[in-house]
């Protein structure tokens, strides 16, 4: 099965008050780059959730957050009042509403909300043998979520790579086809430009196979298209196979447009140039679907 290198995923697991919030994307990269993001509390639990990151995701950019927050309905920590705060506040605004004339506006609730005048004690951290099975059952379901949208992605990105090698073969197949004529057009061309140098003189129509069969040489193709078609093989062959085969399909694929290429550049025929053009279109699309694949 093939695996897009992009995907998203998230999981919470939750103790006794405290519950750990996990979530995971990925993104294309060239190589395997992992990047976590945990509370400061547990960091020293950062090479145990970087190896099980490594083990379910093989290649992409893939960016972990952990955050730690209260258990809904658990037991908070209470609450404490600076009341000398909150007197140096109330004591602020009278002075204030007696020297601009003004009625006094501070209330218990406005009070209440000023920084500093009602504070919760903070939770306690929780330990590294506390937060890690924690911290493996919710980056377990992040990643499970996350692998399973990449496989889904990749499973739509091998139906776009499939029908786009159909393509790229027919366009294969109507530039060997059109090939012989080439060379037919170029003979008959040839011999009129011969005619209407010679006038009435007699041909001679040895000379005219001789040039002939040296443009034939030079502008052979054989080869190329035989390299194209083992090529698409390979790339089927591939899409079958799944699995981590993202950089041997961009290698792949960067073959494919070299012999494209070298066909063009051989080739003075109108129609195998314009199907070149189009092959080549066929072919950047291919390369973009197959930097997502892993």
């Amino acid at each position: 099965m093939l695996h897009s290198m992009t995907g998203y995923g998230r999981g919470e697991a939750a103790g006794p008050r405290l519950a750990l919030h996990v979530e995971c994307k990925s993104v294309n990269h060239r190589h395997h780059d992992v990047a976590l993001k945990l509370p400061r509390s547990i960091a020293s639990l950062e090479p145990d959730a970087r190896r099980l990151v490594q083990g379910k995701v093989g290649r992409g950019r893939i960016e972990v957050s952990v955050t730690i927050h209260p258990v809904e309905g658990g037991t908070l920590t209470p609450l404490s009042v600076d009341l000398a705060q909150a007197r140096q506040y109330a004591q602020i605004v009278r002075q204030l509403a007696e020297e601009t004339n003004l009625a006094s506006g501070a209330t218990a609730t406005w009070l209440c909300e000023q920084p500093g005048v009602l504070t919760r004690e903070a939770e306690p951290m929780l330990t590294s043998d506390d937060a890690w099975p924690l911290l493996e059952q919710a980056l377990t379901q992040a990643l499970g979520e996350l692998v399973a949208r990449r496989s889904a992605e990749g499973l739509a990105l091998r139906h776009d790579l499939e029908g786009l090698s159909g393509i790229l073969r027919g366009q294969v197949g109507a530039i060997a086809e059109r090939a012989p004529a080439a060379v037919t057009r170029r003979t008959a061309r040839l011999r009129e430009r011969i005619q209407a140098l010679l006038g009435d003189a007699a041909v001679d129509e040895s000379r005219i196979a001789v040039e002939v069969a040296v443009w034939a040489d030079k502008t052979d193709i054989s080869e190329e298209l035989a390299r194209l078609r083992a090529h698409l093989d390979q790339l089927a062959a591939l899409l079958a196979e799944g699995g981590a085969v993202g950089r041997t399909l961009d290698f792949l694929i960067q073959e494919m447009n070299r012999e494209v290429n070298t066909v063009g550049s051989k080739s003075d025929d109108l129609e195998i140039s314009q199907t070149v053009i189009a092959a080549k279109s066929t072919l950047e699309k291919l390369r973009e679907q197959a930097q997502n694949i892993e």
